[in-house]
């Protein structure tokens, strides 16, 4: 099953979806802020799916430096990077 429907493109909740499967967040927040960038490069016209911010902490992070922390949450969305997802800000705790 793709996370990715042509008639909404990605969305928050299949994010949501596959960190809380790969990293067992204690805490997680998905915030789609693609309306924010409307005619920005990578905006799909759609106002979904582009450009997301992520904020969370993982028991997977501890002892880990920042870029490691970062890694985890790109390697975890890299199917959704490869279909679209334009800009991703993380902010790991």
């Amino acid at each position: 099953m793709s996370a990715v429907t042509p008639a909404t493109g990605i969305t928050a909740a299949a994010l949501e979806r596959r960190l809380r499967e790969l990293l067992a967040p204690t805490a997680l927040e998905v915030l789609d802020e693609s309306a924010a960038h409307a005619g920005h490069a990578g905006a799909d016209g759609s106002g979904f799916g582009t450009h997301f911010r992520v904020r969370i902490a993982s028991p997977l992070f501890e002892g880990k430096p920042r870029l490691a922390r970062h890694r985890l949450v790109y390697d975890a969305l890299q199917e959704f990077i490869d279909q679209g997802l334009h800009a991703l800000a993380i902010e790991t705790f």
